[in-house]
């Protein structure tokens, strides 16, 4: 994984404790670290997929 950065921030009570019970992780550290892992592996299908509206030719058939 290489380097590590400290990394400190205050969070809501609520949404803190929502993600403990959602997750099942007791560590602040791992809680910070799952939520930044979901965050910089975000699937961008649908980004992708919006982006190639229109470029298949109207005359391609798709049934099947």
């Amino acid at each position: 994984m290489g380097k590590t950065q400290m990394l400190r921030g205050r969070m809501p009570e609520t949404l803190v404790r929502a993600a403990r019970k959602n997750t099942g992780i007791e560590s602040d550290t791992e809680l910070i670290r799952l939520g930044l892992e979901t965050l910089a592996n975000q699937d961008n299908y649908g980004t992708w997929l919006m982006s190639h509206y229109g470029t298949i030719p109207p005359g391609v058939d798709l049934e099947y």
